[in-house]
């Protein structure tokens, strides 16, 4: 196991030790959160799982973990999920793993939510990890040209681009498409977000800023914990 997983699988089971019987759980997405996942299962703790893909989903009942979809359950008591980058009072970058949507539904509808990462992931700018986009299909490319104005107006002079996987456009769990923009240094989240987000046919991105209560980060030493 690399060190990276090694950091990662840390990290997930410091934060399955979070949970406890009877709560409502947030089940993020990707090779992070997928060691939460399992760390939680092996709890056999009595909870209902939400999950922010199929991925997930199929993960957390293979386990034989009980889930259910968002709605269907009380409030979400806690969320923890990976991310690509922890930068500044837990601003994140998220989306590599083209879940972002259902991500931010889930975090959005949690009391508290918890990012779990290797080292690497904390960084002291976003935007080295290209961030990603999500929009719906129809009208794809006159929406990517409307995605580069919003870019532009943030001093980001970079085209995103549509990720492709085995050569076909990769589609998320709703059926829409991820484009990536390379920002190199994002100085103004915030306002970047809110470009983003008012053009239309933009579904969402993968900015998440003022929705993690807190970061356990996986490191050679230990796991450390971060506070906005």
């Amino acid at each position: 196991m690399s060190d990276a997983d090694a950091q990662k699988q840390a990290a997930g089971e410091a934060a399955a030790a979070l949970v406890e019987s009877g709560m409502v759980v947030g089940l993020g997405t990707g090779s992070t959160a997928a060691w939460f996942v399992k760390a939680l299962a092996a709890r056999r703790l009595d909870i209902v799982g939400v999950p922010t893909s199929q991925a997930t989903a199929d993960l957390a009942t293979s386990l034989g973990m009980k889930v259910a979809e968002l709605g269907e359950t009380r409030e979400i008591d806690l969320t923890v999920d990976g991310a690509d980058e922890i930068g500044p009072g837990l601003s994140l970058i998220k989306g590599g793993g083209a879940a972002l949507l259902r991500e931010k539904l889930v975090w959005e509808a949690s009391k508290r939510c918890v990012v779990i990462a290797d080292a690497a992931k904390v960084v002291d700018t976003l935007g080295k990890f290209a961030l990603p986009i999500e929009v719906v299909a129809f009208g794809h490319k006159t929406t990517s040209l409307r995605i580069c104005d919003a870019l532009a107006e943030c001093d980001i002079g970079i085209a995103p681009r549509m990720r492709m996987k085995d050569g076909q456009p990769v589609r998320t769990d709703g059926g829409n498409l991820i484009y990536d923009a390379a920002c190199g240094r994002i100085e103004e989240p915030a306002a970047l977000a809110a470009a983003l987000k008012s053009v239309t046919g933009v579904v969402d991105h993968g900015l998440f800023l003022d929705l993690a209560d807190q970061a356990l980060i996986g490191t050679d030493a230990g796991v450390r914990t971060l506070e906005p």
